[in-house]
């Protein structure tokens, strides 16, 4: 990989998320080199992933070159590539462009899409976990509108103009409000020649409410807010079969949609080489002590949402959020200056700052640690904390322009099929 040999310590982290880049960001002027790892060389601001996918923010304004967040730090290594496995006993990663040996290994890797082991969904069904696959669904999205001015079979027309949001978490809800706006202001002056009210937006959640982690009032707001968009909303359904066109669930309701979008889990995008036993089954995620270092090893750690540090409050790990991605990255940091310098560690206490979520125009849901509130104010809290959690003042700038000028004109200029996607056969 070319990394210069060093006298010092070297720490390897696999994974440029929010994690990573915390952890990096935080070993600066330490008398370490730091090489990251990352199968992109840009690090992505997944909450406004479903503003990329309808239109509203091209992927440039919430994507942020990892080298530039680096630049500045001395004895700092960025290496484009992918983590295949790890070899434990000899200390190294094995990528696709070569070995590196490590002093301490750090895993940042995140998660991905859980279909829980169904593959035909997996095959038909739209994740939005990165960049290209918002890429991918916003020219779906649009390429169903120009094949339904296409066809004069009205079963068609509709399955073309129907969309199955499976998952009612913070994801579902944020692309469903996203995606009635459209149908209310955007899709009509876009295709008069279409009768856009034909269009669904169905939102199938397996529990008994919307937003199941923040709070009853919210959840209860934010199906308000989604039915008066026109949204439809099915609790307590499953959804166990897909096949391009046809949505089966574990009740009598089924759809005919060309477009099912999969935001109904996560699990851990754990690595190879970990003994199983490091590994929770379901979820993927690997197991971590109060000082995020994996159970079973000295060296490895892990952090983020690929990690589980089961606490007497969460049990089942932390919140797979960017809150507790940031704040364990930050906090690894301190623990790893302080064992390299023979200090006592500090166990890691995750400080909840609250949870929020949008719902179109004007209406949104925030949960902070004394008070909850909904409506316009919690939407512009929702855009500000969100506006400045963004790498870098040129992003911030551009998706704050965008968020003004889709506001005044109540418009989404970037309803482009860069690249068509066609779903595989």
């Amino acid at each position: 990989m070319n990394i210069p040999k060093t006298s010092f310590p070297r720490v390897v982290i696999v994974g440029g998320g929010f994690a990573g880049i915390m952890l990096a960001k935080n070993l600066k002027n330490q008398e370490l080199q730091v090489v990251l790892i990352d199968k992109n060389n840009y690090h992505t601001f997944q909450p406004l992933l479903y503003q990329v996918a309808t239109g509203g923010l091209e992927p440039d304004s919430i994507a942020f070159p990892i080298r530039k967040v680096i630049k500045d730090i001395p004895n700092f290594y960025f290496r484009l590539a992918e983590v295949s496995e790890i070899d434990t006993n000899k200390r190294k990663i094995i990528t696709n462009i070569g070995k590196l040996k490590y002093d301490y290994l750090v895993i940042a890797t995140g998660s991905k899409t859980n279909y829980f082991g169904n593959t035909k969904i997996e095959k038909f069904s739209m994740a939005m976990k990165s960049v290209p696959q918002s890429l991918n669904l916003r020219s779906l999205i649009l390429e169903n509108f120009e094949d339904a001015l296409l066809t004069s079979n009205l079963e068609e027309r509709n399955a073309l103009m129907n969309f199955v949001i499976v998952g009612g978490g913070p994801t579902g809800v944020e692309l469903a409000g996203a995606l009635a706006e459209m149908k209310k202001g955007i899709l009509p002056k876009d295709y008069p020649d279409l009768d856009i009210r034909q269009m669904q937006i169905n939102i199938v959640q397996g529990g008994n409410r919307l937003l199941n982690t923040m709070s009853e009032i919210a959840s209860e707001k934010a199906e308000d807010f989604l039915i008066h968009l026109g949204v439809n909303i099915y609790k307590n359904v499953h959804v166990v079969d897909y096949d391009g066109y046809k949505v089966d669930t574990n009740t009598d309701l089924n759809f005919e949609a060309a477009t099912v979008i999969w935001a109904a889990g996560v699990k851990g995008a754990t690595v190879n080489g970990l003994q199983n036993e490091c590994i929770i089954e379901r979820a993927e995620r690997i197991k971590v002590d109060e000082f995020n270092k994996v159970k079973g090893y000295k060296n490895v750690f892990a952090i983020g949402d690929v990690a589980c540090m089961s606490t007497n409050q969460y049990p089942k790990g932390h919140p797979m959020m960017a809150q507790p991605a940031i704040q364990q990255g930050k906090h690894l940091a301190y623990n790893m200056i302080a064992e390299i310098t023979n200090k006592p560690l500090k166990p890691f206490v995750y400080k909840d700052k609250g949870a929020m979520a949008t719902i179109g125009r004007n209406k949104a849901v925030v949960d902070l640690k004394k008070i909850r509130f909904q409506g316009v104010f919690a939407w512009f809290v929702w855009m500000f904390v969100h506006l400045f959690s963004l790498i870098g003042f040129r992003n911030r700038a551009v998706v704050f322009l965008n968020w003004v000028y889709n506001y005044i004109r109540f418009d989404r200029e970037t309803r482009l099929i860069i690249r068509p996607f066609k779903k595989k056969p």
